[in-house]
């Protein structure tokens, strides 16, 4: 039965331009305090499955400018810097986000230019420098005194430029420029749940330079992109290949460690290749799982590169259980998923998390809350954060990033909503389709489908995500068969959800549901025989905690009036979920792990200073 109080708490509400209290995070406090600096707080390497031992860190201190330009989506390849109107921005952060001092929100009708000074390290004959941006939002030109080096659109996912052509000799004679187009909900480009009026479940729209930024000098022969797949085998033995793109001719040799003992070692000569494959095997290999994380080490030389990376060794997949029901299976055992839904959202970042440590603080937060999963929510987070996932032990199921056309609420809400019917009834494909669902844009289409294979290849090689969510909702899916056939092409090795919430297509290895307003039970699948079925959403209650929130107003699909109403609540909306394994459940997701502004339906608070889990203790 529909529960119509639910409902109507959660109708969505006209957004209302009200500031954000100030809010801040433990990591924040301490960067803006001068108590701790970027180069700490971000200290590992941000490309940990290729890391060369010297790098070194851009973050700082930039400068920016906002200009009024009627036809950015054409002029940011084209536009020149503004002569005055420079301002400090602390990078890392967007502009929109506190910790970059700040405090402005780019518009679509405008650019948003970035520059510093810095000098290179040191080259040697034949030695490149690279410039690496881990992500923009969402389409820039870069510039190195004045001569352009590369292009990028896309949002989310990290991109590198050889600058070293354009480099000038001398001290303070090199510059670094971006100059960035974001038209955020104005335009179709993928946005996840960013908006530039935010309220609800949507969130405050950001722009520009939002992950680090660093350079790295490589040799003439090097390697410049490393996919790493490794797969436990039924045997038991680990299987592991490496894919690498290379710069020049020579012998790539790989030498797998555990614990500092050689267990395997392979060459291949490259022989003029662009690309090139190696495999190595482990008879005996230990199994990654989340009670025992356990990676090998991976050192790369080609010529005179050098290069560290990991692995770890697990198997993902469906088994019928003695019920009948299929089952979520790591490593030939089955698992059950106690997932949490995870924004990556922070009050004084907003999509950048203050520091490695705030990272590391929410997965160790949801292990000991009892969850052993995190929805990785439509965004693609840090390399860090998979990095770390992978060391402390915690499985991601990732999403891709959503865009389109704005969304009818009629289609994406109101209709699914009141009619369970139509969440299987409903078609994805063709222009009718496309319209209602807001990808009708064909420039759209082409990024979704181009950024869902960047993700793979870009997070095949951590172990801990076992999953891809394709489509969340409704929000412009398109087609959802052939994405699911096109991701299992790319990465056999995980599991598929194609279709999380509604509008499922009978296909992926998911039937994935939203359940807010119905009691909570296993549903038919029309396609149950060969798919687990999982509660990918549910939960949602909702509790204000005094001086931790962003604002006054809050939105959720069930009001508590104290902690340990709320407490008492989520614990016994977890209990039901779990008391249902017995009927075929294979796994859920609660919403969710923290606040997010208006959002006050988190486990955590919004600054992170508050286990609202555990207020009723």
């Amino acid at each position: 039965m529909l529960d119509l109080r639910r409902v109507l708490a959660s109708k969505p509400k006209p957004p209302q331009d009200v500031e954000l209290t100030e809010l801040w995070t433990p990591w924040g406090e301490e960067i803006v305090s001068g108590e701790k600096d970027l180069t700490s707080a971000f200290a590992s390497h941000p490309n940990p499955q290729m890391e060369r031992a010297a790098w070194t860190s851009l973050d700082g201190t930039w400068e920016c400018a906002f200009v009024s330009a009627p036809d950015a989506a054409r002029a940011w390849r084209t536009a020149t810097p503004p002569e005055r109107d420079w301002q400090p921005i602390r990078v890392p952060f967007s502009p929109e986000a506190p910790l970059s001092g700040v405090g402005r929100q780019l518009r679509p009708d405008e650019l948003l230019w970035y520059r510093r000074a810095f000098e290179p390290p040191a080259l040697g004959a034949g030695e490149r420098l690279l410039v690496h941006f881990e992500a923009v939002d969402w389409a820039c030109s870069v510039y190195v005194n004045g001569v352009p080096v590369c292009d990028h659109t896309g949002g989310y996912l990290p991109f590198f430029a050889d600058v070293t052509d354009a480099l000038r000799p001398g001290p303070g004679a090199n510059h670094l420029a971006l100059c960035v187009f974001d038209p955020s909900d104005a335009g179709t480009q993928l946005r996840g749940k960013q908006r530039l009026a935010r309220g609800g479940i949507w969130y405050t729209a950001q722009s520009g330079i939002w992950q680090e930024v660093w350079c790295e000098v490589v040799p003439a022969t090097h390697v410049s992109a490393l996919s790493v797949d490794a797969r436990l085998c039924e045997d038991g033995s680990g299987a592991l290949v490496l894919l690498a793109r290379v710069v020049g001719e020579g012998t790539l040799i790989a030498r797998l460690s555990d614990g500092g003992r050689e267990v395997a070692r392979a060459s291949v000569r490259s022989q003029g290749a662009r690309e090139v494959r190696l495999g190595l095997a482990l008879p005996d290999a230990r199994p990654w799982k989340p009670s025992d994380p356990h990676l090998y080490d991976i050192e790369l030389t080609f010529g005179s590169d050098r290069l560290r990376s990991y692995c770890g060794f697990r198997r993902v997949e469906l088994r019928t259980g003695e019920d009948g029901a299929a089952r979520v299976s790591l490593n030939r055992r089955p698992i059950f998923l106690r997932g949490v839904l995870d924004q990556g959202y922070w009050p004084d970042g907003l999509m950048t998390a203050p520091a490695e440590a705030a990272l590391a603080h929410d997965i160790l937060a949801a292990r000991g809350m009892g969850f052993n999963l995190l929805r990785m929510h439509l965004k693609v987070e840090s390399r860090r954060f998979y990095a770390l996932c992978d060391r402390l032990g915690i499985l991601v199921w990732q999403d891709m990033v959503s865009g389109g056309g704005a969304y009818g609420a009629w289609h994406t809400s109101y209709k699914p909503t009141l009619f369970r019917a139509s969440w299987s009834l409903t078609s994805d494909r063709g222009p009718g389709a496309a319209r209602r669902l807001a990808a009708d844009d064909p420039a759209y289409r082409r990024e979704w489908r181009e950024s869902c294979a960047e993700t793979v290849r870009l997070l095949r090689g951590h172990p801990s995500v076992v999953g891809w969510t394709l489509f969340n909702e409704g929000w412009g899916q398109f087609d959802a068969r052939a994405a699911c056939d096109d991701v299992r092409a790319l990465d056999p090795t995980r599991l598929v959800s194609a279709a999380s919430g509604w509008y499922d297509q009978l296909c992926g290895d998911v039937f994935s549901v939203h359940n807010y307003f119905r009691p909570l039970e296993v549903w038919r699948d029309p396609a149950r025989e060969r798919r687990a079925f999982v509660i990918s959403e549910f939960g949602g209650v909702s509790w204000s905690v005094p001086d931790h929130v962003s604002l006054a107003t809050s939105y959720g699909y069930d009001a508590a009036e104290s902690g340990e109403q709320f407490a008492c609540e989520a614990r016994a909306l977890l209990d039901q979920a779990l008391s249902l394994r017995e009927s075929g459940l294979a796994g859920f997701v609660y919403t969710q792990l923290s606040d997010v502004e208006e959002e006050t339906n988190g486990l955590l608070t919004y600054d992170r200073r508050v286990n609202k889990l555990a207020a009723g203790e």
